[in-house]
């Protein structure tokens, strides 16, 4: 069975659903993972965003701090991955015009 279907993961997302502000995703997110997990994922998210906007992998390198490995592991999920980062980032888009 996928990892991802296993019924504690999806009761997971559930619960993230759940969340209505960034103050309590800070919350949730606070109490589950360290803080050095936190900003490994907003690393790769800040990542994931720069390439979108076209950035190079030097100037995201050089902005981010990120190795050339992580850039290129995020690169390869937007590029061929499950559309998880590309369905945020255009949300967030989205939000950004209203």
């Amino acid at each position: 069975m996928d990892v991802l279907h296993r019924e504690a993961v999806q009761r997971l997302f559930q619960g993230i659903l759940t969340l209505q502000t960034v103050e309590e995703c800070g919350r949730f997110f606070e109490d589950a993972c360290t803080i050095k997990e936190i900003e490994e994922i907003a690393q790769r998210f800040e990542v994931a965003t720069l390439l979108h906007s076209g950035k190079s992998y030097h100037e995201i390198n050089k902005q981010t701090g990120a190795s050339t490995a992580t850039i290129c592991r995020v690169k390869k999920c937007l590029m061929y991955g499950s559309s998880g980062y590309q369905l945020a980032l255009e949300r967030m888009e989205d939000q950004s015009h209203d």
